[in-house]
């Protein structure tokens, strides 16, 4: 048996949970994170430059989360059964780029739904096994602290490539391109770089300790085979999940109530360095709050995060009610929606791994992303069509509700 595999027996020897494996995890978080991340940050202007309105962009995320969520449904059993994870981790890795290289060709939604559908595949193939591989590389009573670091590495690649991708766009913009779309065309190929070098940092830093192989495993009994109450949570988290609206969607609402005093690539610029601030939040709370779980209980803080999903939600309806134009305004929605995320990414997982067993944990962190990845789906697109078909308040509106229900149903899950 691999000496790592011994966190999570009974009376094994405790790991330090800043491992090698753990490290090597962060450091591949954040250099995908840097590479698809500033696609993420000036897609919304790239859109807006196209012509493309809301409505598509919402559909795009919505179905981009769609199919992470049942690929992580997928990956995670593939996992349990075979017994081992790094190559698939890789593969998922490497596919980032492919979707980026599409985006970049794109002159219209179709080619930038595939190319975000092909990242996001990627995206569900490695998300629940990278996640097992660090849960059984470190004691139990540490997972908080581990999940906490690899959120806040995974941060890092989230603050470090949207501000790049903001100062070059500025300096494309001015190189006297004749078409508006090529600055944004250029950073999207630029992304490449720290993509690829995720797939070698994994490659070389993280050790899978892999467990026995389950041939026999069946999907559907697997399923089954999940404790109830894991099924409650998964209850709550999709309930939340279903107004957890991607946040494109906030940087596309900055960009518009900005565009009228700064013009749309300035005003995406500045959403861009909005969206930068809502990563700071989540990179400098994603320890302390894994900190707490492990103090105070992962379930607790997680209500509270869910809280602060609920105030971005009321704070972005406010800003369209009252026209909010100021930068400063829209930074406190940005701070509430880093927060959040920090709660939600950091200790969601942290509560999976407490509630179900080793040998079944990549199944459950598959049903955890197929449950996030549907909801938001839901949220993506309701959100994008409510705001094109009536108007943002009511979109938004909508989101705040249905995330006040999931923090309602949280607080009753034991």
């Amino acid at each position: 048996m691999h000496p790592e595999q011994l966190a999570d027996l009974p009376g094994g020897t405790p790991k330090r949970w800043l491992n090698r494996t753990v490290g090597g995890a962060g450091l591949t978080s954040a250099l995908g994170d840097f590479c698809y991340e500033t696609t993420t940050v000036i897609l919304p202007g790239f859109l807006a430059v196209l012509g493309i309105p809301a409505a598509a962009l919402g559909f795009i995320e919505g179905v981009a989360d769609a199919v992470s969520s049942f690929t992580k449904m997928v990956a995670g059993f593939i996992a349990d059964k075979l017994g081992h994870r790094k190559k698939l981790v890789m593969l998922g890795y490497a596919l980032t780029p492919v979707g980026q290289v599409l985006i970049a060709l794109s002159v219209g939604w179709p080619l930038i739904l595939a190319g975000r559908m092909v990242s996001w595949f990627g995206k569900g193939l490695r998300g629940p096994l990278r996640d097992a591989i660090v849960a059984q590389s470190i004691a139990p009573e540490t997972r908080g602290r581990a999940f906490g670091f690899h959120r806040a590495m995974d941060t890092l690649g989230a603050v470090g490539g949207p501000l790049l991708g903001v100062a070059l766009l500025g300096w494309a913009q001015g190189l006297g391109w004749a078409d508006p779309a090529a600055p944004f065309r250029l950073v999207f190929w630029l992304t490449l770089v720290p993509g690829l070098l995720a797939v070698l940092a994994f490659f070389v830093f993280v050790r899978d300790p892999e467990h026995s192989p389950n041939p026999a495993l069946q999907f559907v009994a697997a399923l089954r085979g999940l404790p109830a109450r894991f099924k409650r949570y998964l209850g709550a988290v999709g309930l939340f999940g279903m107004g957890d609206f991607s946040h494109s969607l906030l940087i596309l609402a900055a960009t518009q109530l900005l565009s009228p005093s700064m013009g749309v690539v300035r005003a995406a610029q500045v959403a861009g360095l909005l969206y930068v601030l809502r990563n700071v939040v989540q990179l400098l709370t994603a320890y302390p709050v894994g900190a707490l779980a492990d103090r105070y209980g992962a379930r607790r803080i997680l209500v509270f995060g869910y809280m602060c999903g609920v105030l971005t939600a009321v704070l972005t309806v406010a800003a369209f009610a009252f026209h909010a134009a100021n930068p400063l305004m829209l930074g406190a929605i940005f701070v509430a929606a880093g927060l959040y995320m920090a709660v939600q990414e950091a200790l969601e997982a942290t509560v999976t791994a407490d509630l179900v067993d080793a040998d079944a944990r990549g199944v459950g962190y598959g049903a955890l992303g197929t449950v996030n990845g549907g909801a938001k789906f839901i949220s993506s697109t309701g959100v994008g069509l409510l705001w094109t078909g009536f108007s943002p308040l009511v979109g938004f509106g909508a989101a705040a509700a249905l995330m006040a229900a999931g923090t309602v149903a949280m607080r009753r899950v034991r």
